[in-house]
């Protein structure tokens, strides 16, 4: 079973359609949100979206920095989501986890022609909250799709996953990294790779040979019990330190020696990241924070991934995957250790039946 919301109004599956010339079939001009949905612990007739409001303002945030429009009303796209998680739970009344995909693309328009962007909100052009102004001149396209969820094998968190090394490299440099546009398709094929070769996960380098985190997935290591994740887009001058003043450009020797120790380069200010600010990753942070696991953020070559004591990775979906090895090196001692045994405990008890998400 699964429940279409498409600007403003419940469609059938099969009447989920948009215009031929969507910006987002276009020119992939979109950005989405995975989203998982479970059992409230309160009794309530609705599931509860995890972490609804940190995916939600991470889109806006996408969307305005990105210029795919000038306002987003948050309170209704959320809202929206979870009328439609609501009705899909109301369909599928034995389904105890759903996936929600929020997708907000530029609509029927000429990306070039237009003079601003307009606002998207969880209703439908005339309605209120979702009002044209004579400012706008299109109106984006909302759609949230909400199904049963993926059940993922239980020897995949038991026994840890296969990651390879992709053959994709991210930009620092390009403004789309560290979001998630609807420009999946190098990422959605390095992946397809990878399960070719009987690997769940492909890691995914920048072209600075320093880890971004998995196709679809960011990435910790674990090493000498401490977590080690990626800097991530937005985090980059609260790790990497402040503009700098200028030492490293002065001193491209500096800024060799500190890309070799894994610290921020910080030529014309801060280096940016191409790596998503990962819902889960922060998760895991803040259980970090409650279980006194000291969080460090850095840049990590692949020495780092293959000397580290364990390898996770997190996504919406599965929450916390232990990786045991990658290509054909093993991790650690070759089987899910205690750190990732404890976080992937903690993720299964949240998102159980009857628990608090």
């Amino acid at each position: 079973m699964a429940t279409v919301f498409l600007n403003g109004h419940f469609v059938g599956v099969g009447e989920a359609q948009v215009s031929a010339f969507d910006a987002g079939l276009q020119h992939g001009v979109g950005l989405f949100e995975t989203m998982t949905a479970g059992a409230d612990a309160s009794g309530g007739s609705r599931p509860r979206v995890v972490a609804l409001w940190e995916h939600v303002e991470r889109l806006k945030t996408s969307a305005i920095e990105l210029g795919l429009v000038s306002t987003l009303h948050a309170d209704a796209l959320a809202e929206a989501v979870e009328r439609t998680v609501a009705k899909e739970a109301q369909a599928s009344k034995d389904t105890e986890r759903f996936r929600v995909r929020l997708t907000v693309t530029g609509g029927d328009m000429n990306m070039l022609g237009r003079r601003t962007s307009g606002g998207a909100s969880g209703h439908a052009p005339g309605e209120r909250g979702g009002e044209r102004t004579s400012q706008d001149t299109h109106e984006p396209t909302l759609m949230i799709h909400a199904q049963p969820a993926t059940v993922y094998p239980e020897e995949m968190f038991e026994q840890g996953v296969r990651a390879t090394i992709a053959d994709l490299r991210v930009n620092p440099l390009d403004p789309m990294q560290g979001h998630k546009t609807l420009n999946y398709w190098a990422r959605l094929r390095q992946l397809q790779l990878a399960s070719g070769r009987g690997a769940a996960e492909a890691l995914v380098f920048q072209v600075t040979n320093h880890l971004a985190g998995g196709c679809v997935s960011n990435a910790f290591l674990v090493k000498d019990g401490a977590l080690i994740s990626p800097i991530a887009r937005g985090e980059e001058v609260e790790v990497g330190g402040g503009s700098g003043g200028g030492s490293d450009q002065d001193d491209p020797d500096r800024e060799r020696q500190n890309l070799a120790q894994g610290q921020m380069p910080l030529r014309a200010g801060v280096l940016p990241s191409p790596v998503l600010p990962g819902v889960v990753r922060r998760w895991v942070m803040d259980w970090a924070s409650g279980a006194d696991v000291p969080v460090v953020r850095r840049m990590l070559t692949i020495d780092d991934v293959l000397g580290a004591d364990e390898v996770f990775l997190t996504n919406s979906s599965w929450g916390v995957l232990p990786v045991v090895g990658v290509e054909r090196e093993r991790i650690g001692r070759g089987n899910v250790g205690a750190v990732t045994q404890r976080l992937v405990g903690a993720w299964a008890a949240m998102m159980s039946p009857g628990e608090a998400l």
